[in-house]
């Protein structure tokens, strides 16, 4: 939407510890790449407490300032969200545009947004925050030549005042009601049709997109970023009892995932609420795993996906010394994590046996007679069902011992046999 500069935009990033916790200053330096910007220096610092004016310290503020004229930065990155007012000040004062966390991470969705229902979704969120950032009229915007920050709406409407937002903010929650409204149309048809839905959650850049890709065959974009996914995408996956399943891939999880995107991104995340399993994948090798999968769960119960079972997958084990393929189990016996590497494919195969037994109570077992002449019947048997065991007599006959959804066992009635177990 803007002209870059092939470096990107020259950024000063701005990292407090406050007294009610610290963020990763790691990850500020990924979201602020993911956005298209160069980090050039970190200013850092702690308080009990934010600045009312200006989040940081009058100290602080000149600190800033002296690293934008180093470095020559035409923008500061806060990791921290910052009040409408606290933004202004500080934009004030340092003569250069301000853009806090939330401001980043909607940047990077407007940069990644490629379908129509997440283009608008994006702009939904964005004129929510801008919404707070009006005072007096669109002043404040109208020196600013686009880039991290000001993807979308923004630059568009230096003339219009909260009551033309406010009537496109309807106008879009309308378009995605519809939107929302065809999704949970097709989400009963796969109910109706018993086709079981998993859905591929975690933190951003955990390997969702290269996992789904390996179990799928598809080529959707990966890559070793932040936000790398957006718009949810649905496939179907065969298991190797020859059941087959929706996977559905969706957007990453952040620490402190902005309200608004919750907010806006509620029928894309709905793909996880009304999932039959999710596919919590974890990144084996992050520092931080377990806070990251505290998080991922926070949002779980945000958007009400609390109570649908999990199975963790630990991804990147190619990344960890001695680890190796396999899967852990639960007191039951039942899996509860399969530990792989996407990139490589090693362990693929267990996940892949992994979700064909915890969706084989689904299966019935049947003991089949097949005349010489139903070699069609045996055909679709290897195609539908998993044979477990088959004896060919001297004159073409066999006996077979097949595992089968019910679904697909309607081309059986012209076979003589019996039901072992359901």
């Amino acid at each position: 939407m803007f002209d870059r500069p092939d470096s990107g935009e020259r950024a000063v990033l701005v990292h407090l510890i406050l007294h009610s916790g610290q963020k990763d200053l790691l990850e500020l330096k990924e979201l602020a790449k993911s956005a298209g910007a160069e980090p050039m220096h970190v200013v850092t610092g702690s308080r009990r407490n934010p600045d009312p004016k200006y989040f940081v310290g009058t100290g602080k503020v000149e600190e800033i300032k002296q690293a934008i004229a180093d470095y020559n930065a035409g923008i500061v990155l806060f990791n921290h969200p910052l009040t409408p007012s606290q933004e202004r000040n500080l934009e004030a004062a340092l003569g250069v545009r301000v853009v806090d966390r939330n401001g980043l991470i909607l940047d990077i969705f407007a940069l990644r947004a490629q379908t129509f229902e997440g283009k608008l979704q994006v702009e939904l969120a964005q004129l929510k925050h801008l919404s707070t950032r009006l005072v007096r009229g669109w002043t404040h915007l109208e020196r600013q030549k686009g880039g991290i920050g000001l993807r979308g709406p923004g630059e568009t409407q230096l003339e219009t005042d909260r009551r033309l937002i406010g009537e496109r903010i309807k106008q879009i929650q309308a378009r995605l009601a519809k939107v929302e409204k065809q999704r949970h149309q097709s989400r009963g048809k796969r109910k109706k049709a018993e086709i079981a839905t998993v859905s591929l959650v975690g933190y951003t850049n955990a390997g969702k997109s290269t996992l789904f890709n390996r179990l799928t065959g598809s080529n959707i974009y990966a890559a070793d970023q932040l936000f790398a996914t957006l718009d949810p995408t649905l496939r179907s996956c065969r298991l190797p009892n020859n059941s087959e399943l929706v996977l559905a891939d969706t957007v990453g999880f952040i620490r402190h995932l902005p309200h608004e995107l919750v907010a806006a991104f509620k029928s894309t995340l709905q793909e996880a609420s009304e999932a039959d399993l999710l596919l919590h994948v974890i990144d084996v090798h992050a520092e931080d795993r377990d806070a990251t999968i505290v998080e991922v769960n926070q949002v779980l119960m945000e958007i009400g996906a609390d109570k649908i079972p999990q199975l963790e997958v630990y991804n990147k084990i190619d990344l960890l010394d001695g680890a190796h393929p396999r899967v852990d189990r639960d007191e039951a016996g039942k899996p509860a994590r399969v530990w792989l590497s996407a990139v490589t494919g090693a362990g693929a195969d267990l996940l892949l046996q992994a979700l064909a037994e915890l969706f084989s109570v689904r299966k019935i077992r049947i003991r089949c007679h097949l005349r010489p002449d139903q070699g069609d019947i045996r055909a679709k048997m290897y195609a539908y069902a998993t044979i477990l065991e088959e004896q060919i007599g001297d004159h073409g006959q066999s006996e077979m011992v097949i595992e089968i959804d019910p679904k697909y066992s309607g081309f059986l009635e012209t076979v003589r046999g019996e039901v072992i177990s359901s």
